[in-house]
């Protein structure tokens, strides 16, 4: 575990050209169906804050009952991430205007204006993944220890965080990532900020409309907090809990997508990526997120074709196929360190302590 993977790189279009010839062409064809997932995932967040309008009518020892609504809702959350993800990856339909205001309306709860989503997921982290220029990768040990830096030290798994950091960090990490995204371009937009893990500019035009979609996304939000009428238990439960919810999940995907794996210069999604197993459902009702170095060599193909794509890597790359369950991924983020000392090499807040990324053992069952 503590060795250096001295694999040689292989870039992302190689695998996907040597791959394409075995995928059958209904793989690269739009799904619409799955407008109706997140339509059906709108529709269970509405019905809930809609009955949350009477919970102040509710006997307190009834509020319980709340609760399994509140979590279908934090689920939903995660839901209308992962199928916008899709939608603005070109795998629903095909017509750009309707995807875009489709994902306005999915990543609102996200705080993430689909424009800005467009240039962080699609243009820079999938073409720099894992990579110095990666703005979703760990923080490099030589960077400054900025505000953003300090909070994802003491809130993202690491042999370090405790457990009430570990807490508060499932339920906000998301957010925060967010807001530095969103702070880093619309106030500076300049390659120099520090605050994030890796900085990027856009022009002045997709800089407006991020600036535009925030304010849109901004107004919804508060329109859900005025349907609630602002009372504290209705936001608990109804808002703020939901919404953790659906935060915790999702950042599980993401902490454990590239979190603990080596660093890339050149962008090799089975090196610098790693695949989970999960319980079925979990598959089902999250389009197959779990398969994320499979989703990084297609990023646009109907993310029903995953699991194919995963047994075409076991078979033409057996050496080269990482899949771990979800509770051996989350052990190898709780007993590593969450900084980049090198490419290959994990440190501690302090940078007294350093171990090589962990090198997986081929799984090509």
């Amino acid at each position: 575990m503590n060795s250096v993977d001295t694999k040689p790189m292989i870039p992302q279009a190689e695998y996907a050209k040597k791959l394409r010839e075995f995928l059958p062409s209904e793989a690269f064809l739009p799904d619409s169906s799955k407008v109706w997932i997140l339509l059906i995932n709108l529709l269970i967040l509405v019905s809930g804050w809609v009955i949350a309008t009477d919970l102040n009518q509710w006997s307190v020892y009834f509020l319980w009952l709340y609760l399994p609504l509140a979590l279908l809702m934090g689920n939903s959350v995660i839901v209308l991430l992962f199928s916008s993800h899709d939608l603005l990856h070109g795998s629903v339909i095909r017509n750009a205007r309707t995807a875009h205001f489709l994902s306005l309306l999915g990543l609102t709860l996200l705080w993430m204006p689909p424009t800005l989503w467009k240039t962080l997921h699609n243009r820079v982290h999938h073409n720099k993944t894992n990579s110095i220029d990666d703005p979703d990768r760990n923080y490099l040990f030589q960077q400054p220890r900025t505000w953003e830096k300090w909070i994802q030290h003491c809130f993202a798994p690491s042999d370090e965080v405790s457990t009430i950091g570990l807490t508060l960090g499932m339920a906000t990490a998301w957010g925060i990532y967010a807001f530095r995204n969103l702070v880093s371009v619309l106030l500076f937009n300049s390659s120099s900020v520090n605050f994030v893990p890796a900085a990027f500019q856009v022009n002045r035009k997709t800089r407006r409309t991020i600036a535009i979609e925030l304010l849109i996304i901004g107004g919804i939000h508060l329109g859900i907090l005025a349907y609630l009428q602002f009372q504290p238990l209705k936001l608990i439960l109804a808002y703020f809990l939901p919404i953790g919810i659906g935060y915790a999940g999702i950042i599980f995907y993401v902490y454990t997508n590239h979190m603990f794996r080596q660093m890339t210069s050149v962008n090799d999604p089975l090196l610098n990526s790693v695949s989970l197993r999960v319980p079925k459902i979990f598959d089902l009702l999250h389009l197959n997120f779990s398969y994320h170095a499979e989703h990084h060599i297609f990023p646009g193909i109907n993310s029903d074709y995953y699991p194919f794509v995963q047994d075409l890597i076991k078979t033409h790359y057996p050496d080269r196929t990482y899949i771990l369950s979800a509770g051996e991924a989350w052990y190898l983020l709780l007993n590593t360190p969450r900084h980049y000392k090198d490419e290959m090499t994990l440190t501690d807040w302090s940078g007294e302590r350093s171990i090589s990324c962990p090198v997986l053992h081929p799984n090509s069952k």
